[in-house]
Order: structure tokens, then C-alpha cells, then sequence
């Protein structure tokens, strides 16, 4: 069941969910959530953590609190530091954001990667940036004129 809209911009409630071992880790992966939130103007309503990734997902005591948040409508969206904290793989993290989205939130991982490059993209860029700029290398492109 979709959650109902809220009013205002920007105020997307979500919880910040992370599972690790140590308690270092789950304060930088909580760190690192938050910040991605931030970034975004999302309303950070909870965090969760859990301490033991052995445990399966679904036996997860944060985890089913989180789940029981997203169902009430507490919170619209679900932010992992990485999908490792949730998932094995992208497979299984892409099919439970789908099972996230059928309850009507979202599952997002708070990425810090830098945008891809192609191949070429940094030369097309200058020659671009250069052109733009008026600057052009290879002399004048159209002849003088006379007068």
C-alpha cells in the first residue's frame, strides 16, 4: 500500500540501516548514511543496527523494525551505507528494492563513487571547454575577411 504524500519539500523520511560486527564500523556505515540523507534534504526519522551479518536479513531484529516503519508509514525510504549490509550481491539487493517498493518505500545505498567516464569523455570535455571558450588550435576556423 503506497504511502500517502507528505507536505512540504524535501521532507522524505527515511531510516538509516546498517549491520556490522563492530561498533566502529556500524558508526561510520551510520555515518556515511546520514550524510547521504543529508545531501538530499531527507528527514532522518530512525537508525537501526544491527551486530551480527551471519543472521539472515529476515531474522533481523533492526531489520523487522525498520520493515514494520516503511509498512506503518513512518518512513518512505531505506538507507544502507553499502548493499553488503542487506544483500550478498546486486541481485539480491536489486530484488529487495523491489520488494521494498511494493510496500511502498525505497532501498537506496549511499554511494560515495564518482560519476562514471567513458572512454574519451575528459578529451571531449576540454574540446568543448576550449571552444566555448573561443580559444580554438589550430589557428582561425574562417578566413579573414577583406575590409
Amino acid at each position: 500500500m503506497p504511502n500517502p504524500p507528505l507536505r512540504g519539500l524535501g521532507q522524505v523520511p527515511v531510516a538509516v540501516y546498517s549491520c556490522a560486527a563492530s561498533p566502529p564500523l556500524a558508526s561510520d556505515a551510520e555515518r556515511r548514511a546520514r550524510h547521504y540523507a543529508d545531501a538530499r534534504h531527507w528527514l532522518v526519522a530512525g537508525v537501526w543496527t544491527d551486530k551480527d551479518p551471519s543472521v539472515p536479513l529476515g531474522d533481523r531484529l533492526g531489520w523487522s523494525a525498520v520493515t514494520g516503519a516503511l509498512s506503518s508509514g513512518l518512513i518512505r525510504g531505506i538507507v544502507v551505507a553499502a548493499a553488503s549490509h542487506v544483500s550478498l550481491d546486486a541481485a539480491q539487493f536489486a530484488a529487495l528494492g523491489v520488494l521494498v517498493r511494493d510496500r511502498g518505500g525505497f532501498l537506496t545505498e549511499a554511494t560515495t563513487e564518482s560519476p562514471r567516464r567513458t572512454p574519451g569523455q575528459h578529451e571531449r570535455r576540454r574540446v568543448l571547454f576550449e571552444a566555448a571558450a573561443g580559444w580554438i588550435p589550430y589557428g582561425r576556423a574562417v578566413p579573414a575577411t577583406p575590409w
